[in-house]
């Protein structure tokens, strides 16, 4: 996570929020100011989101929806948290709801959309790196979504459990049992696997 993100908002992005809550605002100003936010924010938005999803056309329709639902909704944004965590809410939020939306329409229990997002993974250009990154990321598509969520922006994106808890709304004790959890089910996957 960049070093803006994680401090408070910048000047900068302080008056972009301003100009877009301010009904005075022109169209033109509106426009500058939210393709700034995007700029900040759009790259580890998108980071997020596809791990938890895998697929990139997936991803890419998912991010337009979070930038929309930002742009319909900045006029709510009250300041009581920073920005980047109000649009990595929303972005938790979509993904959970696109997730939960494909599971039901494809009828899928957990192990086989494991097993769905593992061939994407297997087959997507991004991660066909290294065998070992891949090894660890079958392994925690193996967990349920909002643990793996956890796990990712604990492990990958180095949040602190306080920020983690705002994002997704559970309490800290919750989310460091969840990381836990998941730490012990992705090294038995990993021991059960390739050892």
């Amino acid at each position: 996570m960049s070093e803006t993100i994680q401090n408070s908002q910048t000047e900068e992005e302080q008056k972009w929020i301003l100009q877009l809550q301010n009904p005075q605002t022109t169209s033109k100003e509106r426009t500058i100011a939210f393709d700034g936010i995007m700029r900040l924010h759009r790259r580890a938005i998108y980071s997020h989101i596809r791990k938890m999803v895998i697929d990139a056309d997936d991803t890419d329709d998912l991010l337009q929806e979070v930038f929309v639902k930002v742009w319909k909704n900045i006029a709510k944004f009250k300041n009581e948290s920073k920005l980047y965590t109000w649009i990595y809410r929303i972005a938790t939020n979509e993904t959970l709801r696109f997730l939960d939306r494909k599971k039901k329409k494809q009828g899928l229990k957990m192990n086989e959309t494991s097993e769905q997002l593992m061939q994407n993974l297997e087959s997507d250009e991004q991660f066909s790196g290294e065998e070992v990154q891949l090894i660890l990321q079958k392994a925690i598509l193996t967990l349920p979504d909002k643990q793996r969520l956890v796990f990712n922006m604990k492990y990958f994106d180095e949040m602190k459990y306080d920020e983690i808890s705002e994002i997704v709304d559970t309490s800290v004790g919750a989310l460091k049992a969840s990381y836990h959890l998941a730490t012990k089910k992705i090294e038995a996957y990993l021991k059960e696997n390739y050892q």
